[in-house]
């Protein structure tokens, strides 16, 4: 047995090549001249003019004072009734506290800024600290017998 000798058990498939004489000539199956006939080249889609036509979003992207305004603190909004149910009279509210609770969530391996806003009751005296507060909230607090020391700047 040789190399020459040797044959597949799967016959090879060969695309048929046009437009170089035998049965399919002059167009070679493209059925038009000119831009449509050539090779390498298509028509420019219609869908792609529509598009450039449509009005864009200029500047900084989307949302812009995300992109410009880069330090600028966002807050985990917390509310009263949130602090309500999770915690006992005489409690401590820090943002290590709220996240071990789950009222708030980390991002990037840190726990984020927290704001306590005044929706709902606080009945329960508790000394909170390390975050912000609502004017709302700050009045619901001391009202309620407890202490607020904010992280405002």
């Amino acid at each position: 047995m040789q190399t020459n000798t040797l044959k597949s058990k799967t016959e090879r498939i060969r695309s048929t090549r046009v437009g170089r004489g035998g049965k399919r000539g002059k167009t070679s199956g493209r059925g038009t001249k000119g831009q449509n006939a050539r090779a390498g080249h298509r028509k420019r889609p219609e869908m792609r003019d529509l598009i450039k036509k449509l009005p864009k979003l200029r500047g900084h992207g989307k949302n812009r004072s995300r992109t410009v305004r880069t330090t600028r603190l966002t807050y985990v909004p917390v509310n009263l009734a949130a602090l309500e149910a999770a915690f006992a009279a005489g409690d401590t509210v820090t943002p290590a506290v709220l996240f071990k609770k789950g009222l708030v969530t980390a991002r990037a391996g840190r726990v984020r800024s927290v704001k306590i806003l005044g929706t709902g009751t606080l009945t329960k005296s508790l000394a909170i600290s390390g975050v912000s507060a609502s004017a709302s909230a700050r009045a619901a607090v001391e009202k309620a017998g407890g202490s607020l020391l904010t992280n405002d700047l």
